[in-house]
């Protein structure tokens, strides 16, 4: 008999593993497109420095989502906060007041929410139940060790 969970389960984590090597690929291809228009123009930006280092943070979360199986929720915000700052650079002249306060805002909210979550994975450690792992140490117990 065909045991249909375990088969869901193998084939969400190889159309898992599928769809992260299509983010891996196209990363990659989008660098080398950024890094062929720079090299074209003969000009680096800063707006050019922030957008790889967007294209390394994704790279980043899908090697540590292949790496671990978990995706830390404060990499997609530190990819936010990069792609913010860069909107910002990119079209500090054509903004008026109230979109940069906007936007600068929603960096600051955004910074607070990554505060709030690294506090609480610090002050309220977790652990898959049952997966025999031994919760993480504490920052107390980082400290005194």
């Amino acid at each position: 008999m065909i045991d249909f969970q375990k088969t869901g389960k193998r084939a969400l984590h190889v159309t898992e593993v599928a769809v992260l090597a299509v983010i891996a690929v196209a990363t990659v291809i989008a660098i080398l497109q950024e890094i062929a228009l720079m090299v074209r123009a003969l000009e680096v930006t800063l707006a050019d420095l922030l957008l790889l280092f967007i294209f390394l943070e994704v790279l980043a979360m899908v090697g540590i989502y292949l790496k671990s199986g978990r995706l830390p929720v404060r990499l997609p915000l530190y990819i936010a906060i990069v792609a913010l700052a860069r909107y910002i650079i990119i079209d500090m002249k054509a903004m008026d007041f109230w979109a940069m306060l906007a936007v600068s805002l929603a960096i600051l909210l955004i910074t607070i929410a990554i505060l709030v979550l690294r506090y609480g994975h610090i002050r309220f450690p977790y652990t898959d139940e049952g997966d025999g792992a031994e919760p993480p140490l504490t920052y107390r117990e980082r400290r005194d060790s």
